[in-house]
């Protein structure tokens, strides 16, 4: 899924964390929704400013972040 027209970086809003575009949802919030045990239908249910396309978005920003940044060191 390309995310990038639905997840926005904006230096004055909420610490310039990554948001969902037009709202104050940050990916960090959705993900920790998820991490918590909540469905992508409680989501939507309980913040229904968001879609199952932001839902997505913010997966496939989480994973493309985690790509870029590295993998965990490791013992020797």
């Amino acid at each position: 899924m390309d995310y990038h027209q639905i997840i926005t970086l904006e230096s004055g809003k909420r610490g310039g964390r990554p948001c969902i575009c037009g709202l104050r949802n940050t990916v960090s919030d959705v993900l920790e929704h998820l991490a918590s045990g909540m469905s992508h239908t409680e989501i939507v249910e309980n913040f229904p400013e968001l879609t199952e396309a932001d839902i997505d978005a913010c997966l496939s920003f989480a994973a493309d972040r985690e790509r870029t940044i590295g993998r965990l060191p490791t013992d020797v």
